[in-house]
């Protein structure tokens, strides 16, 4: 039996992956992993998930170069969901160009941007 046996996934093979800083417990983002995903994660301690909208894995840090290194793994008590503990690389988890995806936040009946762009999206991505 393998450790991913242990993993509830969803319908399409899938469980949601939280990455989370190591150091200062900021969420940084949420993606979908497979099972080959985890596994690839684990035998390069480095966050690969699944594009679902590509349908094809994908190493967090391919194209932008702001690798995500694995620190630690967690499983919540329903089996279905993993917290990644990381260490953000380059210290842009967003294709946004901020530090985390999560940089907006409920004020006054409406989303407020609370957090800068760290780099232009356009000089991750050429």
């Amino acid at each position: 039996m393998s450790f991913l046996d242990d993993i509830s996934w969803n319908s399409d093979g899938l469980v949601p992956a939280i990455a989370q800083d190591a150091v200062t417990g900021r969420v940084l983002m949420v993606a979908w992993m497979n099972a080959e995903a985890i596994q690839l994660s684990v035998d390069e301690s480095r966050a690969v998930y699944w594009s679902r909208s590509r349908k094809k894995l994908w190493r967090k840090g391919e194209e932008s170069g702001h690798v995500q290194q694995i620190k630690e793994l967690r499983l919540d008590c329903d089996s279905d969901v993993i917290v990644m503990q990381i260490e953000q690389l380059g210290g842009i988890a967003c294709h946004t160009g901020r530090e985390s995806c999560f940089y907006r936040v409920f004020e006054n009946g409406e989303w407020k941007t609370v957090d800068a762009v760290i780099k232009d999206p356009k000089d991750i991505y050429k």
